[in-house]
């Protein structure tokens, strides 16, 4: 990955051969957005422009050919890199993550309607089995009011994926920054990031009584989460360092993430929300004194 990174940062021309390439291959879009988010951040957008302008002609032509996501990864993750570079607050990057949530489930939602209504019929019939017993308790109205969720959770899930990739990326990028300009600096901006507590706290709350308000706002919660689990990672990858314990923890958290992902998620959900309020680094800190203060943890 450095050896990417030192590829980029060599000149302008390489700069532009890889954001272009990886815009033009199927399934590289995350490689371009990481690699125009470090030119972001270390020149800045108007040097930068020249630059990131051929990455957005292949995402434009994915996107004449019914590809949105291309551009739409692309752009939220040079904008998300905008405001970090410009703020450098990783709260502020999370909050506005989900707005660009937002855009994408719009976009997704009109691109991809008739697939996801299909979609969503198949589940409709599959719903009583799925569900069992719970779901032949529910009265015909809650039924009704189950079904409705499907399309905007399923958009809110779509587009949360994007939300995901975008600041996947953007980590990606400001981590290749960290190795050639500033070795460590990301492992310790990252374990440090711990959401304000009415933001947390206003997350948490959007993610419970959204549909209740509107079945269009269920696209909400999916969107509201993301923040919430980048944070609870974050919190885990400086509880891990802190505690000066084995890096074999943080595989095994990956890995059951992967595995039981209907289970680890939401657990970071209120992790997060706990932290927000308890801080646990900060606890053990003042508990054990501070930990190793190099590596990427």
């Amino acid at each position: 990955m450095r050896a990417m990174a030192e590829y980029i940062m060599r000149g302008r021309m390489q700069a532009t051969l890889v954001v272009a390439v990886a815009a033009a291959l199927p399934m590289f879009f995350w490689l371009s957005a990481a690699a125009g988010s470090l030119v972001l951040l270390r020149h800045g957008l108007r040097d930068a422009l020249s630059i990131l302008v051929w990455a957005l002609l292949p995402a434009l032509g994915w996107w004449y050919f019914g590809e949105p996501r291309t551009l739409l990864v692309l752009l939220g993750t040079l904008g998300l890199a905008l405001v970090l570079r410009t703020s450098a607050s990783w709260s502020r990057v999370l909050l506005l993550s989900v707005g660009l949530g937002v855009i994408y489930s719009l976009v997704l939602g009109s691109q991809f309607g008739e697939l996801i209504a299909a979609t969503v019929s198949e589940i409709q019939v599959l719903l009583p089995k799925m569900l069992g017993a719970v779901y032949e308790q529910l009265s015909a109205a809650e039924q009704a009011k189950l079904e409705s969720l499907l399309v905007p959770v399923m958009v809110g899930l779509m587009a949360a994926m994007l939300q995901i990739v975008s600041l996947l990326a953007l980590l990606l990028g400001r981590y290749w920054q960290a190795q050639l300009y500033n070795p460590g600096g990301f492992g310790s901006e990252f374990r440090a990031l711990k959401l304000p507590v009415p933001l947390a706290l206003g997350l948490l709350l959007v993610i419970l009584i959204a549909p209740s308000f509107g079945v269009e706002l269920a696209v909400l919660m999916p969107l509201c989460s993301v923040p919430l689990v980048f944070a609870g990672m974050a919190l885990l990858h400086g509880l891990v360092v802190k505690g000066k314990l084995a890096r074999f923890w943080l595989v095994g958290l990956y890995v059951s993430l992967l595995l039981f992902m209907q289970l680890v998620y939401p657990l970071l959900v209120l992790l997060a929300v706990v932290d927000s309020l308890i801080d646990f680094r900060g606890r053990l800190v003042s508990d054990n004194g501070t930990g190793p203060a190099n590596g990427e943890g």
